[in-house]
């Protein structure tokens, strides 16, 4: 596929404020930090990570077909012969310079979004209906953090006419930075929960820090809060004392401007009242989460004065990103057995979500409802305890069979009634093996935990074991 140029060889010195070195670089079609994803064309930012220096990869970008690469000065003799080169004093700060500059140049209409729990999955269900109504930019998968965010504005064509950012933080005033460069029309808060414990005090501390996100919001903006949500009050005042001109709330509460009526989880349907209208749609992804996340996206529709008819006929075809509820149908024995992966992040709040969500996905004929879980990190001196509590939910989802991974999973195992335990393992690859070999037909298998729990081998040992019977997002 041929792609459009995104930014002009020439254009980048003054947007990167940059020295060139070996000559005039040609025009970008994209922007990478990755080399793994770096597609021919691309301008790449040798960032400093967390763990490796981009710096090393530089020539390996140039073998993967980069256009040019942003290196900085200390760098910059030692990969001369890479050349063409822009080369500035920080590389991280010249990606935000351009992400600024790709903001000011676009003429789209922004929208931001943040929240404890289902931002990227809300961010993904937005991309869907906007990309109904017009060319919709949006950053990739859950780029959030002070690398994502720059990178996925810097990424915005000018052609966009909507742009869908996803911002996230886990300290205080990260948020703040970020959305100034998004400055968005429309600032969205999914949900405050309590995660990110280890750097906040309590849940009134998470939601000053998501709040954040209507400090960037463009005069006369809106901001659109979750009424449901224990501070919504707390945000409610934050977004008032901001350049937002309307407040909006889904949910629900009585009181909601966008209100969910009722849900059906056994086929993803939705009745709800948007500003007034009475809908009836349908979710192409199961669980009552995405069904108020639905409304989130539904208010942002009205205030973009979409046709609402039009908006909800885009929800139908939304899957979920992977990791976050996605079910898959597999072979075994002489039937089938389903999967729902949730292993791509945990925090109490969508743990009780996800076990909602098993809940009400019925096993057939002798099936059974197994939930595989990990460690929910960064809970803070607490983690035990939140992970112990989660017992009622368990029963309450009539869990028949727990695998659990982790020391922090194993407060929760001990905590479970007898007959539910299958094993508890330190870790996910000691887990793996007891997990799969457990799978039979007719049971509807949920596999859950936070990214450092390596929760995922699981998924993957399952997709390696079974033959896959079809996917489905229903």
């Amino acid at each position: 596929m041929i792609r459009e140029t995104l930014w002009s060889g020439l254009g980048l010195i003054g947007a990167l404020r940059a020295r060139v070195v070996g000559g005039l670089p040609r025009d970008v079609d994209g922007v990478s930090i990755d080399t793994r994803s770096l597609e021919p064309g691309d301008l790449f930012f040798a960032i400093k990570g967390d763990a490796r220096d981009g710096h090393e990869f530089v020539e390996t970008a140039f073998g993967r077909g980069a256009a040019t690469a942003v290196v900085d000065e200390a760098h910059a003799a030692q990969l001369s012969h890479l050349a063409p080169l822009y080369v500035v004093k920080d590389v991280q700060e010249a990606l935000e310079r351009l992400g600024a500059k790709a903001r000011e140049r676009s003429s789209a209409y922004i929208v931001a979004v943040t929240g404890s729990v289902g931002k990227t999955s809300t961010k993904d269900m937005a991309k869907a209906v906007l990309s109904r109504f017009g060319e919709t930019h949006a950053s990739a998968a859950s780029y959030n953090n002070q690398w994502g965010v720059p990178l996925s504005l810097s990424r915005l064509p000018t052609s966009a006419r909507y742009g869908l950012f996803e911002v996230g933080m886990n300290h205080a005033g990260e948020i703040a930075a970020l959305v100034d460069l998004v400055k968005p029309h429309v600032a969205l808060v999914t949900r405050v929960a309590p995660v990110h414990l280890e750097h906040f005090s309590s849940l009134e501390a998470i939601a000053d820090a998501k709040a954040e996100i209507f400090t960037g919001l463009v005069d006369g903006g809106v901001a659109i809060l979750n009424r449901d949500d224990e501070t919504f009050e707390r945000l409610l005042e934050a977004a008032a004392a901001s350049k937002a001109d309307h407040v909006f709330g889904f949910g629900a509460t009585e009181g909601a401007q966008a209100r969910l009526l009722a849900y059906e989880p056994s086929d993803g349907s939705v009745e709800a009242d948007i500003f007034g209208r009475r809908l009836r749609y349908r979710i192409g992804a199961p669980g009552r989460h995405f069904a108020l996340n639905s409304l989130a996206v539904l208010t942002i529709a009205h205030v973009l004065d979409f046709d609402l008819q039009e908006a909800v006929d885009a929800l139908k075809d939304f899957t979920p990103p992977k990791g976050r509820g996605r079910r898959e149908k597999f072979l075994v024995d002489d039937g089938e057995f389903t999967l729902i992966d949730e292993s791509y992040n945990a925090n109490p709040t969508s743990m009780r979500a996800a076990l909602d969500l098993l809940a009400a996905t019925a096993p057939s004929g002798s099936g059974r409802r197994i939930a595989a879980l990990g460690d929910m990190l960064e809970l803070g001196p607490s983690a035990g305890e939140l992970h112990a509590e989660l017992a009622p939910d368990l029963e309450k989802a009539r869990v028949d069979l727990l695998f659990t991974a982790g020391p922090l999973m194993a407060r929760l195992f001990y905590a479970a009634p007898e007959q539910m335990r299958g094993a508890h393992r330190a870790n996910a690859p000691e887990l793996e093996g007891d997990a799969v070999a457990a799978i039979g037909k007719g049971d509807v298998v949920m596999v859950k935990g936070s990214n450092g729990s390596r929760m995922t081998r699981i998924v993957e040992a399952i997709r390696a074991k079974f033959a896959s019977a079809h996917s489905d997002a229903v």
